[in-house]
């Protein structure tokens, strides 16, 4: 499917205005064989694996374009010593998760993540920051705070440079340290994300950053959202829950059918996932944090670490009730499973058809 076209898509040569943002490898690959810009969340990776899976994705991708994401807020300090954090965590929280692993039957888990091994600091930031810009991805993206020298060194290094953004102040701020292109992503979308609606963010992005390209995200799962974002001066759209029910995600059958189900009103924010504001699936997780009675979720990183174990051993043994998964507002379009081309195929068409409709109406006007 072809037709519309952005100066972002000539000057990177692509297809389709999509980027595609997502933890799979395999997703990952298939968005870039469709024409797309991939974007690879490596945010839960440690270090060497950034650059085992990055290798083996340009394998996969050939010459094509992709980048690599990752979380970076500068709220999180400088502890690394994970035990001597976890003796200091209050009594009244560990009690409380405690109580879930009782009240659920939840097995100890025998695999460690990164969220029950490690704990989120400068540190490890760095050296994930490290392993992204060694590795062969042309793009480098962050989120939750991209600082003016991680965006001058990854530009040094010859990558693009992508920042995510949920409000004009932070927009201001990247603009300044001259990313190459922002995000407006608004509260509709999956994962962290801020209190400003996508519609009511994407044009007061465009207008601070000028020149620089902007792409709009948060709960596009429709042409029509596609185009309406090119309407407001972006010149393409980030996606990501898009991308769950594909079937090159192969996401567990548990949680796929909790998403295939979803609509919009089925996801939520909470802090319970990491400490900060997160738009999840609704499951029994989320509302057990809602809970009368239940401790406010700790900061970032502190909460990961008082839940990283037990969430680890609730995907191992898949604890349906409480397993959940990112997913924005517009899960609501995906409600059977496609393969990513489809998926494409399925948006540009769509927005397309809704481009070619908006003209009809003006030449008749």
């Amino acid at each position: 499917m072809t037709g519309i076209r952005t100066r972002l898509c000539d000057r990177l040569g692509l297809q389709h205005p999509i980027f595609g943002f997502s933890h799979s490898i395999e997703v990952t690959a298939a968005l870039a064989q469709a024409g797309c810009y991939p974007i690879y969340g490596a945010a839960w990776d440690m270090p060497d694996a950034i650059a085992k899976k990055t290798a083996l994705i340009r394998d996969l991708v050939g010459d094509r374009p992709f980048g690599v994401n990752l979380l970076l807020p500068a709220s999180v300090g400088n502890e690394t010593d994970r035990t001597a954090v976890e003796a200091r965590l209050p009594a009244a929280h560990k009690a409380f998760v405690e109580g879930l692993r009782k009240k659920y039957n939840v097995p100890p888990a025998t695999q460690t993540t990164l969220f029950s091994s490690q704990i989120r600091s400068q540190q490890l930031f760095a050296e994930q920051i490290d392993a992204a810009l060694a590795s062969s991805a042309n793009a480098f993206a962050s989120a939750i705070g991209t600082s003016a020298d991680t965006i001058a060194r990854a530009k040094r290094a010859g990558k693009l440079t992508i920042s995510l953004v949920g409000s004009p102040k932070h927009a201001r701020s990247v603009k300044a340290a001259g990313v190459d292109i922002v995000v407006a992503q608004g509260h509709d979308a999956a994962g962290h994300t801020g209190p400003i609606g996508t519609f009511s963010l994407v044009p007061q992005v465009v207008d601070i950053a000028g020149d620089t390209p902007v792409l709009a995200a948060g709960g596009v799962g429709h042409g029509r959202q596609v185009a309406a974002a090119l309407a407001l001066g972006a010149e393409g759209v980030w996606l990501g829950t898009a991308w769950l029910t594909s079937t090159e995600h192969k996401l567990d059958e548990r949680l796929l059918r909790k998403v295939l189900a979803a609509k919009a009103e089925d996801t939520v924010i909470s802090r319970s996932h990491s400490g900060k504001t997160c738009r999840l699936i609704k499951t029994a997780w989320s509302e057990e944090w809602e809970a009368p009675g239940a401790p406010e979720p700790l900061p970032m990183p502190y909460q990961q670490v008082l839940t990283g174990e037990l969430l680890a051993a609730i995907n191992e043994h898949g604890i349906e009730p409480l397993m959940y998964t990112f997913a924005g507002q517009g899960v609501s379009y995906f409600s059977e499973q496609c393969t990513v081309a489809e998926i494409v195929d399925r948006l540009m068409r769509e927005a397309n058809t809704t481009v070619a409709a908006l003209l009809g109406q003006r030449a008749t006007a």
